[in-house]
């Protein structure tokens, strides 16, 4: 008697490679059973194929809707070959077992990703006989072959053609592959939903990943990592940048490039960062040239500018390219290069050349996941520019209208420096950056004695200060009246502020507070 011919159920919405693997698992002793456009592909491509109600004896009801949640699909793929009463009820039911099951599903993910698209054409997208048939497959995974992924299809043949001793195993591997395909899947369809419903923090959180690339290390050479982009990918995040030149980027270059792109969505005038260690080190901006607002970022700290990251809100042109040939940088961003500025920054072997759509940067995800050992803290990113209505005077003497936009500037640069944060600027560049020191005081001390170098080569002012949160004694104001510091903005709040009202008062610098703390941890 000769060996009993396999079964293999195929119902794929991308068809790519389908017929060549159909024809492969036929070549090996399959039959195959198959599925509405599935089953035509593979009709008209020569593969011998039974549709799916000839084994159900049940048609496809429902617009398709029900076509294979049926006690003969499911028993053939759940039925356990070593337990002689499973195998009994088969034959007295007569169902046969099902040993491969082929499936990719529905394009939920791709229909949500297009303009406009109405609830319920995306609602006509949820798979539901697919993901069973995975779930079913995969729980039967010591007998049964479950594939998701087009890329497996070479991998699958080859081992079911080796009849070796790692079977089971690679099986397993697969349904491993196919629950996290289903868990991605329901991932995107419930945040979906979950988004249509304005809940904005749910009772569970499913945050689907997809695998981009390998990195050759963590933060540090002895620390494994790799790079993992949301699967719903947004327009303005590195995991969608396009990389011109340079090698690949390591986990520390997403982490600053990551940074800087959050401060330039900040600015919708001509606007260059300058970035180190996740810390702003320049920032220019111009009304109208973006060469200006470069050289203000340069010129902000010479220093730090060196083996940082540059990101530009405007084309980087021949003139800007020129001058960055001239130091060693790790990456520029811009939305788009120049011919002339390509072929000189490409002249530099390691420097890595990305372009972005500045465009989509409101478009940018609302939140920011942080981890914690056992958890995940999820916020709405701070995305909040103050305006110059929103500020209260609370000094004797009242900004310049110059001064007035210097703090704005400041205020909104200071949000993106790690606290405790204080900034020193003019109207368009900073001149001093204290970030992250453990009293407020220390990064005052810090930003001023670098602004005072920058302003040596520069004479610019105002000469204003931006702290991320408030006061806790007078000793900061003081410190800043004493060292040229016009004026002060912070958001108050603390029993001591009049202390440092009264300071000011005395230097005859203006303070404005904000209401508002701009914490950066």
């Amino acid at each position: 008697m000769g060996k009993k011919m396999k079964n293999a159920l195929i119902s794929v919405s991308d068809k790519t490679g389908i017929v060549e693997f159909a024809k492969g698992l036929v070549s090996l002793g399959y039959s195959i059973i198959s599925t509405g456009g599935t089953f035509k592909k593979l009709q008209e491509n020569g593969v011998a194929v039974t549709e799916i109600d000839e084994v159900t004896g049940f048609p496809e009801i429902l617009d398709g809707r029900v076509k294979t949640l049926h006690p003969k699909v499911h028993a053939g793929l759940l039925a356990r070959r070593s337990d002689a009463k499973h195998m009994d009820t088969l034959k007295q039911m007569n169902i046969e077992t099902i040993d491969l099951v082929c499936v990719n599903l529905y394009p939920f993910k791709e229909t949500i990703s297009k303009k406009n698209v109405e609830l319920p054409d995306a609602i006509e997208q949820i798979d539901i006989g697919g993901p069973s048939m995975l779930r079913s497959a995969s729980k039967n995974c010591e007998s049964v072959y479950v594939v998701t992924d087009k890329n497996d299809y070479e991998n699958v043949l080859s081992n079911i053609a080796s009849g070796s001793d790692d079977q089971v195993s690679f099986r397993r591997s697969l349904a491993a592959k196919a629950f996290r395909h289903t868990a991605e899947y329901d991932g995107i369809i419930s945040n979906y939903l979950t988004k249509i419903s304005d809940n904005e923090f749910p009772e569970s959180k499913t945050l689907p990943l997809e695998f981009k690339q390998s990195l050759r290390y963590g933060e540090n050479s002895h620390q494994e990592a790799a790079f993992y982009k949301n699967s719903m990918e947004s327009a303005y995040s590195i995991a969608s940048a396009d990389q011109l030149h340079g090698k690949e980027l390591s986990f520390n270059n997403i982490r600053d490039a990551d940074a800087a792109i959050r401060i330039v969505s900040d600015f919708d005038t001509p606007c260059v960062v300058a970035l180190k260690h996740m810390n702003p080190c320049g920032i220019g901006i111009d009304d109208k040239d973006i060469y200006s607002a470069w050289k203000k970022a340069y010129e902000a700290d010479t220093m730090s500018i060196f083996g940082g990251i540059v990101v530009v809100n405007r084309e980087v042109d021949e003139r800007i390219a020129n001058e960055m040939h001239k130091i060693f940088l790790e990456i520029v961003i811009a939305p788009s290069f120049s011919k002339e500025a390509l072929e000189i920054l490409e002249s530099k072997k390691n420097i890595r050349l990305l372009t972005l759509d500045f465009t989509k940067a409101k478009e940018a995800d609302k939140f920011d996941y942080t981890s914690v050992l056992g958890g995940m803290l999820i916020q709405e990113r701070d995305t909040k520019v103050d305006s110059i209505d929103e500020l209260q005077v609370v000094t004797t003497k009242k900004p310049t209208k110059e001064e007035m936009e210097a703090l704005i500037f400041g205020q909104t640069v200071v949000k993106h420096v790690k606290s405790n944060a204080i900034v020193v600027t003019t109207k368009d560049m900073t001149l001093g950056i204290g970030a992250g020191q453990m009293n407020r005081i220390g990064s005052v001390k810090i930003a001023i004695n670098q602004a005072e170098e920058t302003f040596e080569n520069n004479k610019k002012t105002p000469f204003i200060m931006a702290s991320d949160a408030f006061f806790p004694m007078d000793d900061c104001v003081k410190y800043a009246a004493e060292h040229g510091i016009t004026a002060i903005i912070q958001p108050g709040g603390s029993i001591h502020d009049q202390d440092s009202i009264d300071m000011a008062n005395k230097y005859g610098i203006a303070m404005v507070c904000t209401g508002r703390r701009h914490f950066k941890h």
